[in-house]
């Protein structure tokens, strides 16, 4: 087991200078813990930054699908360019549509079902890209108390066989030592906040959007029902 110096009375306390004198282990712990904190704060301000993106794109194409516009026409001004949210939908639906129809339909209800598995397909690629390393907020909300906790569990470990091999046991002389394994519990709880209170917020928005989506993708398959009614004869049963 590694040996930590105690610091000397009246000697530098700040944070920084807690950190060297921490043994190695509780060095590397402290070090995974920024670095996690650090990756947590750009993931947050990534999503924040997508998912505005992303309602103003939902609310932008819903102006466009619903003023009248041709479906074919807007289809074709889509297919041309990358697509996302209900654009990739809506795409996935018509393409399925328009490859049925020119192969020729035979069954109503199985261009139904696929229009409803292309555009479920499209749903949930989008929703994978939404949730995308949400997953690691809440690792890191979860696992980082616990990780802060064994750096700070090593820290006064070794601190206190520090203490025992050289005899001095006042408060002085002790309390530096303390802290610096405690450093590491407050950088796992650092850590851990902002990433627990961020994927419960994260992961609403992204419920609230994959409900709009859904929403949409159930309208758009209404109205190609009643299109496919329409334009496909239902042949009675011999």
């Amino acid at each position: 087991m590694e040996q930590v110096a105690l610091a000397a009375p009246g000697g530098d306390h700040s944070l920084w200078s807690l950190f060297w004198q921490a043994g190695w282990v509780v060095k590397l712990v402290m070090l995974g813990l920024i670095a996690a904190s650090v990756w947590t704060w750009a993931i947050i301000v990534d999503k924040i930054l997508t998912y505005a993106r992303t309602r103003a794109a939902l609310t932008r194409f819903e102006e466009v699908f619903w003023s009248g516009q041709s479906l074919e026409e807007l289809y074709r001004t889509l297919a041309e360019r990358k697509t996302s949210g209900m654009g990739s939908i809506f795409v996935a639906a018509m393409r399925e549509w328009k490859k049925s129809f020119e192969k020729g339909v035979k069954s109503p209800i199985g261009l139904q079902n696929r229009i409803d598995k292309a555009m479920d397909l499209a749903l949930t690629r989008e929703m994978e890209g939404l949730e995308s390393r949400l997953g690691f907020l809440a690792s890191v909300g979860s696992a980082a108390p616990f990780i802060g906790l064994f750096g700070t569990v090593v820290g006064i470990m070794t601190s206190f066989q520090a203490i025992a091999a050289s005899g001095a046991t006042n408060l002085a002389v002790v309390a530096p030592g303390i802290a610096e394994a405690l450093l590491a519990t407050a950088l796992g709880l650092l850590a851990a906040i902002p990433a627990t209170i961020a994927y419960n917020k994260l992961s609403a928005d992204a419920g609230k959007l994959a409900l709009r989506m859904e929403g949409f993708a159930d309208e758009f398959s209404a109205i190609l029902s009643r299109q496919i009614d329409e334009k496909v004869p239902v042949r009675a049963a011999a």
